[in-house]
């Protein structure tokens, strides 16, 4: 069923709820798209309503990101890049695709994360597009698919803006209206132990995988990685977070897995790290494959023209602008590997984000437009530091 949008939102309610109401959750390697092309063709007919020219290259089949574009002044973008897809709804208490606003906060899958943000993106380059002038630098809002699985979307754009100088970029994501510098990264992998299958009436002849795998897991729960704190991040961490194993209730399992997150600091090679947990788990008896997601760390400089921009924005508008880390990854990591200064900033709190009750307040996308539409027309400006 089409949702009902509001013809012509201009309100920040009835944008967010409008793009609430298009499910768009990432298919994960599925055939479909999940919704992602809607949200973003509901973005580029929403700009071009307000005279910014929007396109939607292909990423995927069937999948795409929305561009848009301001132009300004001087040579150089700057990026303004969230995202489109979501997490699944499974587990809701609330109905994921109302939109629903109570004691001021919208609810629904996406609401915090990160289409709270999008609005916000999509609401400052709005107002800068009808500014009294052009930005200082042009301005390109990217709405990005595939980010909560395979980063698919934001290594697309970082290919086409190759021919782009990047002056720095604000990526959406639920920080609370606080400027993130660093992140952690991650490295994914998967453990096995092998033994012998058998009757579970007569154990004594078979050998239980996943008996062999106790002391793995012991080890992993009990040896953190001996890796100095970082003073945004705090410690690298490593959980297990999935295991499999068994094949019935009397039968001994002759296999058993676990999957590894290991969480790394800024610094930390992410080969090195997999390379040194391999060494350690393969000396208890066990497998090691090679791991199936790798995602770096982000740390930004905190002098960055980008940082400092919106560091003097949110002076202005009264809010506390030290910066910080977040424990969670974002698309942010892979500009910065692409040499695009990035700050992470949006509405919501990531306690919010993927819960049963997903919700942002209103007034603080509200603010996060004006902030980051601020920090945009200063960038460039001599530091008052």
């Amino acid at each position: 069923m089409t949702p009902d949008l509001t013809p012509d939102p201009t309100s920040v309610e009835d944008l967010l709820r409008d793009l609430v109401r298009i499910p768009s959750v990432n298919p994960r390697d599925g055939a479909a798209d999940g919704g992602e092309t809607a949200v973003a063709e509901y973005v580029r007919d929403w700009l071009e309503r307000r005279g910014v020219r929007a396109e939607l290259p292909e990423v995927l089949p069937g999948r795409r990101n929305v561009v848009a574009v301001v132009p300004g002044r001087a040579p150089g973008v700057v990026l303004l890049e969230s995202h489109l897809d979501t997490v699944e709804t499974d587990g809701m208490t609330v109905d994921p695709y109302d939109g629903a606003v109570h004691d001021g906060r919208l609810y629904g899958r996406g609401a915090c994360d990160a289409k709270g943000p999008l609005a916000a993106f999509l609401l400052a380059l709005a107002e800068l597009a009808a500014g009294d002038g052009p930005p200082p630098y042009t301005v390109v809002l990217a709405g990005v698919c595939d980010e909560e699985h395979g980063c698919l979307g934001v290594l697309h754009l970082v290919d086409a803006l190759t021919d782009r100088p990047v002056v720095g970029a604000i990526v959406g994501e639920p920080t609370g209206l606080v400027p993130a510098v660093a992140h952690k990264g991650v490295v994914r992998y998967t453990v096995r132990t092998r033994g012998r299958a058998g009757h579970s009436s007569r154990p004594e002849e078979a050998v239980n995988a996943i008996t062999l795998m106790a002391p793995v897991i012991a080890h992993l729960a009990g040896s953190p990685p001996a890796v100095p704190p970082h003073p945004l991040l705090g410690s690298a961490t490593r959980s297990v977070t999935r295991v499999r194993g068994g094949t019935g209730p009397n039968t001994i399992p002759d296999s058993c897995e676990v999957d590894v997150d290991r969480r790394t600091l800024p610094g930390e090679d992410p080969e090195t790290v997999w390379e040194h947990d391999r060494a350690e788990l393969t000396a208890l008896g066990a497998e090691v494959d090679s791991p199936f997601t790798v995602d770096p760390a982000l740390d930004t400089a905190a002098d960055a023209d980008v940082v400092t921009a919106l560091r003097r924005a949110l002076d202005e508008h009264g809010r506390p602008s030290e910066i910080r880390g977040m424990p969670f990854g974002t698309d942010a990591s892979k500009l910065a590997r692409a040499e695009i200064p990035s700050v992470v900033f949006g509405p919501g709190s990531v306690a919010d984000a993927h819960s049963a009750e997903e919700s942002v307040d209103l007034a603080e996308v509200e603010l996060a437009a004006r902030v980051v539409a601020a920090a945009v027309r200063g960038l460039g400006e001599p530091s008052c530091d």
